[in-house]
C-alpha cells in the first residue's frame, strides 16, 4: 500500500513537486483555489479534493507550498485542518516565510497534538520539474529523519539546519545571496554589450571563469546559451519577481531583528520590488536584464 500524501498549493513550485510524488509512487491527494492548478495536476496523476479538510483526511504526511505566511498561518489556524488528519500525521511547509512564522506554525501544530517541521526548497521551478530540488528542514531530528524519504521524491538533498524555522532562516540567507547574484549578472551583460560584446562570447567566458554561478548557468538572463532558462520563454514559468522581491524583504526583516546590515541584500530589495511594482511582477527575476537594459538606453 503507497503512502498517503496530502498537497496544500499546487502552483508553479508545488505542481510539478506534487507531480513527482505520484511518480515516486506516493498516494498524493491535491488541493489548490486556482481550476488551472488543479486541472494540471489531476494529468499528473494526482487526486482532486474539494477542500483542504478532505485533502488531508488520512494522510500520513501533509505538504504544503503556499505564496506568503499569513497564507500558511491561516491553513494551520483552521481547527479543521488538524482534526480531520491521523494522530502520526506529519505536515511538512516548504513555502518560504519568515522564521517566526514558520515557528508560529509549529507551535499551532504542536497545539493540535501533531509533528511539523519547514522545509523550505532551493532549485526553483526547474529544480521542483526534475526533482533536484535541495530541502533546508527545520524542527526535531527524528521528524526530519521520517520526512527525508518523502522529500527526496522531489529533491536531490535534504540538510537539517536545526531547530523549528532554521530550514527558513537558511532559505532567506540563500534567497539573499541568490538576489545580488541575478542583479550582478544583469548588470554584468548589460556592459558587455554596452562594450561592443556579443552576449553569447561573454556567456562562454564568465560561464567557465570566476563569474560562474548558479544565476548564471541555470537561470541565465539571456535567450540562448541556457535552453531551459526562462529566458528563452520570454520570461515566464520562472521564480517570479514578486517571489524574489518578496524574500528579500524577509531577509531584511530577519537581518533587522538581529542588528545585521545585509546592504547588497536590501539594494537588490530595492531593485527587485521596483521591476516587480512596474508591471513585471510575474515575470521570472532575471527579466530584470530588461529593466536594466532600458536604464542604459536612457542613460546614453
Amino acid at each position: 500500500m503507497s503512502t498517503a500524501v496530502a498537497f496544500i498549493g499546487l502552483g508553479q513550485m508545488g505542481g510539478p513537486m506534487s507531480a513527482n510524488l505520484v511518480k515516486a509512487g506516493f498516494d498524493v491527494v491535491g488541493y489548490d483555489l486556482s481550476p488551472d492548478a488543479l486541472r494540471q495536476a489531476e494529468k499528473a496523476g494526482v487526486a482532486i479534493a474539494p477542500d483542504i479538510p478532505t485533502a488531508v483526511a488520512g494522510a500520513e504526511f501533509v505538504v504544503s507550498m503556499l505564496p506568503t505566511g499569513q497564507h500558511v498561518l491561516d491553513v494551520y489556524a483552521d481547527p479543521a485542518f488538524f482534526t480531520a488528519t491521523r494522530p502520526d500525521t506529519l505536515f511538512i511547509d516548504s513555502s518560504t516565510i519568515a522564521v517566526d512564522q514558520a515557528r508560529q506554525a509549529a507551535e499551532l501544530a504542536q497545539a493540535a497534538g501533531r509533528a511539523a517541521i519547514d522545509a523550505p526548497v532551493s532549485g526553483g521551478v526547474f529544480g521542483a520539474q526534475n526533482a533536484t530540488l535541495t530541502f533546508m528542514a527545520g524542527g526535531d531530528e527524528a521528524d526530519v529523519a521520517r520526512a527525508k524519504g518523502l522529500l527526496e521524491g522531489m529533491g536531490k538533498r535534504v540538510v537539517h539546519c536545526g531547530g523549528h524555522g532554521s530550514g527558513q532562516a537558511a532559505k532567506i540567507c540563500n534567497n539573499m545571496a541568490l538576489g545580488i547574484s541575478m542583479v550582478s549578472i544583469c548588470e554584468a551583460f548589460v556592459l558587455a554589450e554596452k562594450l561592443g560584446l556579443d552576449p553569447q562570447v561573454f556567456y562562454e567566458v564568465a560561464s567557465t571563469s570566476s563569474a560562474q554561478c548558479w544565476a548564471l548557468t541555470t537561470n541565465c538572463p539571456i535567450p540562448g546559451p541556457v535552453p531551459a532558462s526562462p529566458a528563452n520563454r520570454d520570461y515566464q514559468g520562472g521564480f517570479a519577481t514578486a517571489l524574489i522581491a518578496k524574500d528579500l524583504a524577509l531577509a531584511a526583516d530577519a537581518a533587522d531583528s538581529v542588528g545585521t546590515a545585509t546592504e547588497f541584500g536590501r539594494l537588490a530589495a530595492q531593485y527587485f520590488r521596483q521591476h516587480a511594482d512596474n508591471g513585471s511582477g510575474k515575470l521570472d527575476f532575471s527579466s530584470l536584464l530588461l529593466a536594466l537594459r532600458e536604464q542604459a538606453k536612457s542613460a546614453t
